[in-house]
């Protein structure tokens, strides 16, 4: 659907936050103070990760448990440009220091994952290189870029298990087209050490164990658990739109997920959060990056995701 949106719509405070009327930040005006700005945000989270009272997963076992939940795999290598092609194949370098540091975590009643803490800072002592990373709307080289596709992929399949996400940022803009897409548009992650995370806690009795590896092609990964669940999950979007607002277009959709009775294979419906975004566009507009984990039917199941900050603007795809 496209709808143009006029001035009563930004009355109407309907607009993605992004478009909406703001005042410009310090590091906009003041571009040089921008790198001070990012360790003011580290410091901040340091702090935060030092007086939190939460139980980090930091168990790890080669032996996988016996029930896989979800599995899924992604292209390590996607067509977007000739002069990007060396980024991704860098990448996937980055990409596979990284998913050596998932594979294998356990994550126990009660405990809780982070993306940042697991993986940790990224740079060129632990053996990360230049890769694809998005930064205030465009995509350029970083070290350690690419690692999103981890996260991405994490999130993925933790949305078809009861893990309840705690915190997740989304990109400001999406470089990859609709066509051949796999996933539902908006469920990507952005991560950049360490103030925009991805975290994800274990509220229930089960044991969950992550496995990542890197085949030739594909990313692969897998969620197993020590015991069967009662449910499972399907993932989907609907009343997906593109609005106008003055000169730009923005996407708008929902994420909804089924859980499904084994026993019966009844569904019910949830619904996993909402995003807008500017479709196919190397620069783009920001939008709110929070998906809210809600079920209808039962509130406190899936509480609502905390955003992370992302005060400077900087999006991630790299530590």
């Amino acid at each position: 659907m496209l709808t143009d949106v006029g001035a009563e719509f930004e009355t109407a405070n309907v607009l993605p936050p992004a478009v909406r009327p703001r005042r410009a930040r310090l590091t906009e005006l003041l571009p040089w103070l921008y790198p001070a700005a990012v360790e003011v945000h580290r410091l901040r989270r340091h702090l935060k990760w030092f007086v939190s009272p939460a139980r980090l997963a930091r168990e790890r076992q080669a032996v996988d448990l016996p029930i896989r939940l979800k599995q899924h795999k992604s292209p390590l290598l996607r067509q977007l440009g000739e002069w990007e092609m060396w980024m991704q194949h860098n990448k996937v370098h980055n990409l596979r220091l990284a998913a050596a540091r998932v594979d294998g975590l356990i994550i126990g009643p009660g405990e809780e994952f982070s993306f940042c803490r697991t993986v940790g800072r990224t740079n060129r002592r632990k053996g990360y290189i230049e890769g694809m990373l998005l930064d205030n709307g465009e995509a350029r080289a970083g070290i350690g870029g690419g690692i999103c596709q981890l996260a991405n992929l994490l999130h993925w399949m933790v949305l078809h298990t009861p893990l309840v996400v705690t915190e997740r940022s989304e990109h400001s803009y999406d470089p990859f087209p609709d066509e051949g897409r796999v996933l539902p548009w908006g469920v990507g992650c952005a991560v950049y050490y360490n103030y925009v995370d991805l975290r994800f806690r274990n509220d229930g009795e089960a044991t969950f164990q992550l496995r990542v590896r890197l085949g030739e092609r594909y990313l692969e990964g897998e969620i197993r658990a020590d015991r069967e669940l009662p449910h499972s999950y399907s993932v989907y979007a609907k009343n997906q739109s593109f609005l106008r607002h003055r000169e730009d277009w923005y996407r708008r959709n929902e994420i909804w997920r089924n859980l499904i009775d084994r026993r019966s294979g009844k569904p019910r419906a949830l619904r996993a959060g909402q995003a807008q975004l500017r479709p196919r566009q190397v620069r783009s507009g920001r939008h709110d990056g929070r998906l809210r984990h809600r079920q209808l039917t039962h509130a406190s199941a899936h509480p609502g995701v905390r955003p992370a900050v992302r005060g400077v603007g900087r999006e991630g795809g790299s530590m």
